[in-house]
């Protein structure tokens, strides 16, 4: 069993050694994904990923997955931090629609305003769950869409279970 330290480490860092750690993080390291900006209030994240010869697909363009993959944690990150341990979040589906070849360097903006959190609060408080799509567009050097993720996440006050 995990120790209730091992459990929240994530939630005793400073913002700027989490980031940190986040992008040393080997899957993310090792596909050239980088957080670039990480407010304190974790109501704004931007991650970038440049084309090299470790993320390129065959046709010379993002590794589809490498895409995704900048996507992955966020939002469910984000609202882990911004509704605190007494809630349950998980990233519950997902999909990706490729709109023009990756090329250069891409980059994603994750975002929740407070009222936001607020009704997302709201909702998982007044119902047994609060499931709820979000989307994230990945934008090229030239601020053109080439795909964009839409996450399901699942969020519920524990106290429900």
């Amino acid at each position: 069993m995990k120790s209730q330290y091992a459990q929240r480490w994530p939630n005793l860092l400073p913002v700027g050694m989490l980031r940190m750690f986040i992008n040393l993080w080997p899957p993310y390291w090792g596909t050239g994904i980088h957080i670039n900006k990480m407010t304190k209030d974790f109501r704004y994240i931007e991650v970038s990923m440049k084309l090299r010869w470790y993320n390129k697909n065959y046709v010379g363009t993002h590794f589809g997955g490498s895409m995704y993959a900048m996507t992955d944690p966020f939002y469910m990150l984000m609202l882990i931090k911004n509704l605190g341990e007494d809630y349950i979040i998980w990233d519950k589906a997902s999909c990706i629609e490729f709109k023009k070849p990756g090329k250069g360097t891409l980059r994603a903006i994750f975002q929740f305003s407070e009222e936001e959190i607020h009704s997302i609060r709201n909702q998982a408080n007044q119902n047994e769950k609060f499931i709820f799509d979000r989307s994230v567009d990945l934008i090229n050097q030239d601020g053109v869409v080439v795909a964009t993720v839409v996450k399901t996440l699942y969020v519920r006050k524990k106290s429900l279970l």
